[in-house]
């Protein structure tokens, strides 16, 4: 589906759709046919249906889906909300590995030159006093 073939549909369309015959959710705006995926869902098929014909943007950001999930998701899109009815979107962080190696490596470092530090200064208190 190409940007311009992407279809619009107002919440109460997507209202219409939320049993196991019919079930379409919201996240960040794109709606998603889940109908088929009922089934398959780790999680069970009472999660999703909880939140069909609703926008769940903010359980299944909670819920903290994987790159896996998110992937998965785009062969069940069918469209998206109309601009009128657009919520905001919240991004979040899930790439746990982009841009914090270097605060990493710094609490590493500390980790264990901190001890070392306190050994020396233990060390030469230890001669200075007592020897």
């Amino acid at each position: 589906m190409s940007e311009s073939e992407v279809k619009q549909y107002s919440f109460s369309e997507v209202k219409k759709h939320c049993d196991n015959k019919s079930a379409w959710i919201v996240v960040q705006n794109n709606i998603y046919d889940i109908t088929s995926f009922l089934n398959e869902h780790p999680g069970g098929e009472e999660v999703l249906l909880e939140q069909s014909g609703k926008d769940a943007s903010d359980p299944f950001e909670d819920v903290g889906h994987s790159s896996d999930a998110r992937e998965l998701m785009i062969r069940y899109k069918v469209g998206e909300i109309i601009e009128s009815e657009r919520k905001p979107v919240k991004q979040k962080n899930t790439d746990w590995s982009s841009g914090n190696d270097t605060v990493s490596s710094d609490n590493s470092f500390k980790s264990w030159i901190v001890p070392i530090v306190l050994g020396i200064l233990a060390t030469i208190i230890y001669r200075f006093y007592f020897l």
